[in-house]
């Protein structure tokens, strides 16, 4: 039996199975405590060759976007230290952070994902500016212990057209701070 409370270092070590169990019985998301703050992110799933050719660590960053009021993000490109090595982001030339993959953070309510899925939020990529690929993510999160919103769990899910495409692809997020950088939207 599993404890109640379940630790970073708890989801370091779960396979597939688990995970996936913690993404069906996930806790909702609350938009404006996440909105504002930056995580680490953790892929937990990916064979390490596939680790080695892109990451193991990014960063997620969510902010409620004043002229919109969608909870919106993006991911940043991070040089690869570990897990608990320093996080720092890599640069684009002009000195900025490396950011790709953009979403917005919408209601599941109502919509029907693979495995039965019926959870609080998802992050939604098919955002304008998005090239093909990026913009396939239709990706379930949930917060992994109740009322806390320190560490998420999510779930890799394409959609192409009507059909999703599940992938035995989980990612966890640790909770860093403020933001530090924000984003323009993409266009």
């Amino acid at each position: 039996m599993r404890p109640a409370h379940l630790s970073f270092r708890d989801l370091l070590q779960l396979d597939g199975r688990a995970l996936h169990e913690i993404i069906d019985r996930g806790h909702p998301l609350d938009p404006a405590a996440i909105a504002g703050h930056q995580y680490q992110g953790v892929d937990l799933s990916l064979p390490p060759l596939v680790n080695k050719l892109l990451w193991k660590t990014f960063r997620k960053c969510f902010l409620a976007d004043p002229d919109t009021g969608v909870v919106r993000g993006w991911n940043v490109r991070m040089e690869q230290h570990g897990v608990d090595g320093p996080a720092i982001p890599m640069k684009t030339r002009d000195g900025q952070p490396r950011t790709f993959a953009h979403y917005e953070l919408r209601s599941a309510a109502g919509l029907r994902f693979p495995r039965g899925w019926r959870g609080g939020h998802y992050l939604d990529y098919g955002v304008p500016g998005n090239p093909f690929g990026e913009n396939l993510g239709y990706t379930p999160l949930v917060a992994v212990n109740e009322g806390e919103m320190d560490l998420l769990l999510g779930w890799e899910v394409f959609k192409l057209g009507s059909v999703f495409l599940p992938l035995p692809d989980y990612w966890l997020l640790r909770r860093e701070g403020p933001l530090e950088h924000i984003a323009p939207r993409r266009a």
